[in-house]
């Protein structure tokens, strides 16, 4: 019984790491390998549901299928996580108005789009700027480091058109 506990709970992580990489490559548009994925998904389901039916009298088998659950949903976040699909864009405002933040993420090779908005307390620079999202934490760090009191938004962005960001994007 041990081994099919076992078995239960390792084909449900497998399963539910998959499911949840194919909903964030779905949401991410890569239709096609989300469909490739979702054909050995499908097969593990049912073979792991199969199981937990034939040991329903044993509520040990239910408690390790749920468990199995659970530890596939965090493995496949943790796996995205790691690879990191897609785009960010990131909006920064600084009190900085010399041009120098903007500058220095430039020479670090990020595209930076910068102009003047209207604070509350007077003009700041305003930035935006577009990353890999491999990439955002050490964009994150970097904007810090010049500027610590800089208030920074992250958001994914859905569609992309012009700019020379595009040409590298289809890719």
């Amino acid at each position: 019984m041990l081994k099919i506990l076992l078995f239960i709970f390792l084909i449900q992580i497998v399963y539910v790491s998959a499911y949840t990489l194919r909903m964030i490559l779905t949401l991410k548009g890569q239709k096609y390998i989300a469909a490739l994925i979702s054909m050995g998904e499908i097969v593990i389901y049912v073979l792991g549901l199969n199981l937990v039916l034939n040991y329903l009298k044993q509520p040990e088998a239910l408690i390790v299928y749920a468990v199995g659950y659970g530890l596939g949903v965090l493995l496949g976040a943790w796996i995205e996580e790691k690879i990191a699909l897609g785009y960010v864009t990131v909006k920064v405002i600084c009190n900085q108005m010399d041009g120098n933040v903007a500058n220095s993420l430039r020479d670090k090779g990020y595209g930076v789009t910068a102009w003047v908005g209207s604070g509350r307390d007077g003009d700041r620079l305003v930035m935006e700027i577009l990353a890999k999202r491999k990439n955002q934490k050490l964009l994150y760090q970097t904007i810090l480091a010049l500027d610590p009191k800089a208030f920074v938004i992250t958001v994914e962005p859905k569609q992309f058109h012009g700019g020379f960001w595009t040409r590298s994007i289809k890719k």
